[in-house]
């Protein structure tokens, strides 16, 4: 007890020793700065130039069209989508397009999938519940038929020590395919 004390005082005296040592460096003389400002506001004022003339727009019509000319706002140097003749083969399967555009996207789809934990499953009397962990530490339940992932995951069987699931994935080339993952149970 009368180590701290002895402690705190020696801590109020650094305190105020410092504070006088730092008052001390403090200066009121500005002269220098009065004297800079005079010079600065004794100068003579400049004149300011005038604005230049604003010259009336003049409108122009085109009139190369009616010439058979070629159309100004068309690229000349590019092939136009009407000439390209080659299809490009993307795998994308009438099933996969539906997945990919006509649904409404789940909660667990805005997260990586190897961000995800699978931490427990619930079983009811004709399906099983997976129970996820997001990176928020938000539990979620997901049962066969829900996504999750970022590559459009739809989980396709649900045990008791993971979950498999069909993701859809583009490559380099703008191909599509799918591809099996799984998320396995984290024991702690």
């Amino acid at each position: 007890m009368r180590n701290k004390l002895f402690q705190n005082q020696i801590c109020h005296l650094i305190a105020v020793a410092s504070l006088l040592v730092v008052g001390g460096c403090v200066s009121t003389d500005i002269s220098d700065l009065d004297q800079w400002t005079q010079e600065v506001l004794a100068r003579p004022g400049g004149r300011i130039q005038p604005l230049p003339e604003i010259k009336p727009y003049e409108a122009y019509a085109y009139m190369s069209a009616d010439k058979n000319s070629r159309d100004p706002f068309v690229s000349f140097y590019k092939l136009r989508s009407e000439e390209l003749v080659e299809v490009k083969d993307t795998g994308l399967t009438k099933e996969m397009e539906a997945e990919i555009r006509n649904r409404n996207r789940e909660e667990l789809e805005q997260f990586e999938l190897d961000s995800l934990r699978m931490v427990g499953t619930l079983e009811n009397a004709n399906e099983n519940w997976a129970i996820i962990n997001d990176p928020d530490n938000t539990v979620h339940r997901v049962k066969v038929g829900n996504y999750m992932g970022r590559n459009i995951g739809k989980i396709i069987n649900v045990f008791e020590d993971r979950i498999e699931l069909r993701e859809i994935v583009q490559d380099s080339n703008g191909r599509w395919d799918e591809r099996q993952a799984a998320i396995v149970l984290v024991e702690e």
